[in-house]
């Protein structure tokens, strides 16, 4: 059960990709995005959304064309 819930996260943290327009933005949408995840899958708040907030500054920084 805890396989599909972290695919489930992955998942919906790579189509809900939060890019900002500074790594401030960046880093709030993906700590929204992981604290949303962390209530469904029944796990810690402030951890989704610090793996959250991190996941989503690394994306946006070394996809940069990915963010509009």
């Amino acid at each position: 059960m805890q396989i599909k819930a972290i695919a489930f996260v992955m998942a919906a943290g790579f189509s809900l990709a939060a890019c900002g327009d500074s790594i401030g933005e960046q880093a709030v949408g993906g700590a929204a995005i992981g604290a949303g995840a962390a209530v469904i899958t029944n796990n810690g708040l402030a951890q989704g959304a610090a793996l959250g907030a991190g996941a989503n500054v690394l994306y946006c920084q070394l996809n940069p064309g990915q963010c509009n």
